[in-house]
């Protein structure tokens, strides 16, 4: 693998597309291996005032930091209210989910290890 190329990436150039699971859940991407980043994958989230995302796991660990917002964020058997600075750890194979119970959108940053990450939701 070559070495990585410098990156400045506008906002006008994320495209943001709905996330089948979760009605009101929005994600760019920012910067992920096809932008010829090495390691990492930073995406951006957005949540829908009274919108909620269902109980899922992932592959890989999620690093969080909550950039607006204020939201519940429920992770193994607890639930957090979040809010703008937050920030979070999920580990891989950990069971969790979202609802904004607010009237204002909440947004996160989500940064990823580069691979595949299956998504499994959870009954």
């Amino acid at each position: 693998m070559s070495d990585p190329e410098p990156l400045v990436r506008r906002a006008a150039d994320i495209d943001y597309e709905d996330v089948d699971a979760a009605a009101g859940l929005r994600k760019g991407v920012l910067v992920s291996a096809d932008h010829g980043a090495p390691h990492f994958a930073i995406r951006r989230f957005t949540l829908d005032p009274g919108s909620e995302v269902p109980k899922h796991t992932n592959e890989v660990e999620h690093e969080q930091y909550v950039l607006e917002g204020e939201y519940v964020v429920g992770i193994g058997d607890e639930e957090y209210r979040v809010e703008a600075g937050d920030s979070l750890l999920i580990p891989a194979g950990t069971v969790h989910w979202y609802r904004n119970e607010s009237d204002q959108q909440g947004a996160f940053l989500c940064a990823v290890p580069n691979g595949d990450d299956e998504i499994e939701l959870v009954e």
